[in-house]
């Protein structure tokens, strides 16, 4: 009778010290427990040592920490119908594990099957251009998109950012193109504008230079100056209008002068 009842009660000993241990939970200090009580959610515990009654009691392990995830090649048709194979990455964590085990089931593949419609429907709004040069603010518009979303699954949605735009060898060469002509309507211009600003200073110098004579002398000294250090055979010098035309009115005056003389000549009768 003896051993019966001490084998017995190391049976109630060995049940209560499996009961204690399996009643045992330790949550990391990013992770949380969420307690449901006979099938009721009950509270949210940890981090650390947690007691849950077997059989009665059941925790849920979240973990809190950020989960990145690559959105898979999405085929994205742009708004100046355009097509092309658009990827991202997401960043989210859980801020409420509450609503991430009651609210949604799996709750990292529901949020990566909205990233891919939501990244599709935000990229389908904007052009091509905007697709390549407005990066930032269309990874912006899809966060603010996805995060409104996911908020009452408890997630939040800290950062998305496209990491591809892939496009077929007939828009890469029409982009070269266009990239191209862009180029040279900058250099024709910028061309322009400096032979607009060169010929305002060659009037503001043009305008100088008429008021002093002499200074366009000088100015022909200095030219002559340039070229002759440069050690050339061969020295092309304009040659003043006015000093041109000065010439050819002494000449023609010249000329008449020669003229009249030969005239008086002939109207004198000859001496007899």
């Amino acid at each position: 009778m003896i051993g019966y009842t001490f084998g017995f009660t190391s049976l109630l000993f060995v049940l209560a010290v499996l009961l204690v241990v399996s009643s045992i939970r330790v949550f990391k200090e990013y992770e949380r427990g969420v307690v449901f009580m006979l099938g009721r959610f009950w509270k949210v515990k940890g981090p650390g040592l947690v007691l849950i009654i077997p059989m009665v009691q059941v925790a849920v392990r979240i973990d809190l920490r950020t989960v990145v995830f690559d959105v898979p090649s999405q085929d994205v048709i742009t708004r100046d119908n355009v097509s092309v194979k658009v990827n991202a990455v997401v960043y989210f964590r859980v801020v409420d594990p509450e609503k991430a085990v009651i609210q949604v089931a799996r709750y990292i593949e529901a949020t990566s099957q909205l990233a891919q419609t939501t990244l599709r429907s935000v990229l389908g709004k904007n052009e091509l251009d905007a697709l390549l040069a407005e990066r930032e603010q269309l990874n912006a518009d899809i966060q603010k998109t996805l995060d409104a979303q996911t908020d009452t699954w408890g997630i939040k949605v800290s950062n998305v950012e496209i990491k591809h735009v892939d496009l077929n060898e007939t828009m890469v060469r029409a982009i070269a193109r266009q990239a191209e002509a862009e180029r040279e309507r900058r250099a024709k211009v910028i061309h322009a504008e400096g032979e607009l600003q060169a010929s305002e200073k060659l009037l503001q110098a043009a305008q100088r230079l008429a008021l002093q004579p002499q200074a366009m002398q000088l100015r022909y000294l200095q030219t002559l100056t340039t070229i002759a250090a440069d050690k050339n055979s061969t020295i092309v010098f304009p040659l003043p209008i006015e000093l041109l035309n000065a010439l050819i009115d002494r000449g023609d005056r010249g000329d008449r002068g020669d003229r009249g003389d030969r005239g008086d000549h002939a109207s004198t009768p000859p001496a007899r």
